[in-house]
């Protein structure tokens, strides 16, 4: 998890929410890894976890990554938590929950769900505190940056 905390702080260098994503294989190697990107791309699709997955299929040219973990700093999306069963990923551990669009345990369980062809063991708060730290960090000096250029003063 301390690495996809690396690759999230990264993605602060191009002005993207800050999520990180590292696949590791059964022994522990890297195999791919992504930070958001979609602001750096102008791609909807450049989410941390879709990254670190094409990452790891690029190099080894397989698109079933079984038995393979992937570690994100925050509760995959939909789509991501799609793209993990999808790719027959072992195992999910995320850092912070997402309750407005966590789709692994929050709003949805698509990791889990029986009536899909493959499933995940699942693994939520693994160093909770500073995952959910750097986004609630990002969020704040947006809504500052954001009252600045609208000449506006904080509450109080």
């Amino acid at each position: 998890m301390r690495l996809a905390l690396d690759e999230a702080r990264l993605a602060l260098d191009h002005d993207d929410v800050p999520v990180g994503a590292v696949l590791v294989d059964v022994d522990g190697n890297v195999l791919g890894r992504g930070r958001n990107r979609r602001e750096q791309r102008g791609d909807p699709l450049a989410h941390a976890e879709i990254e670190a997955l094409r990452e790891a299929a690029t190099h080894s040219g397989l698109w079933r990554l079984d038995g393979t973990t992937l570690y994100v700093t925050l509760e995959p999306c939909a789509m991501c938590a799609g793209a993990l069963v999808n790719a027959r990923v072992a195992v999910v551990v995320f850092g912070a929950w997402d309750p407005r669009a966590g789709a692994v345990e929050s709003l949805f369980s698509i990791c889990t769900d029986p009536r899909l062809n493959h499933r995940l063991e699942v693994r939520g708060g693994v160093l909770e505190e500073p995952c959910r730290e750097l986004l609630q960090g990002f969020f704040r000096q947006k809504r500052a940056r954001k009252r600045r250029r609208s000449g506006e003063t904080p509450a109080g």
